[in-house]
């Protein structure tokens, strides 16, 4: 007959690196970027014209610059990556892509 294994609880150091990593964690995720986040950016003027356009694998976002000045926006996209920022000099527009089964547009801010 082979012996029992006998599990012994874990060591106060073993405790303590799992604490700080628990907290390591924890605070990384409090300060990574988020939708919220980048909806504190601001909100867009009424100058820039967006246009979302459903597809078949997720969506596209017409963006144009009708402002008299350069402004900066990304696309927020819920339960998936945002956009980059991206720089709209006046009578400029740029599409963003979304190709994903995941993700939905959830609105753009100025960044």
């Amino acid at each position: 007959m082979a012996p029992k294994s006998v599990r012994r609880p874990p060591s106060h150091r073993a405790v303590v690196i799992a604490a700080a990593a628990v907290t390591v964690g924890a605070t990384a995720v409090a300060l990574w970027p988020s939708g919220q986040a980048a909806a504190a950016a601001g909100a867009t003027p009424a100058c820039l014209k967006r246009y979302v356009n459903p597809t078949h694998e997720g969506f596209d976002v017409h963006l144009t610059n009708d402002c008299a000045r350069m402004t900066r926006v990304r696309v927020v996209v819920d339960n998936g990556g945002d956009s980059p920022c991206y720089p709209l000099a006046p009578g400029n527009s740029v599409i963003h892509t979304h190709e994903s089964i995941t993700g939905v547009y959830e609105r753009t801010v100025t960044c």
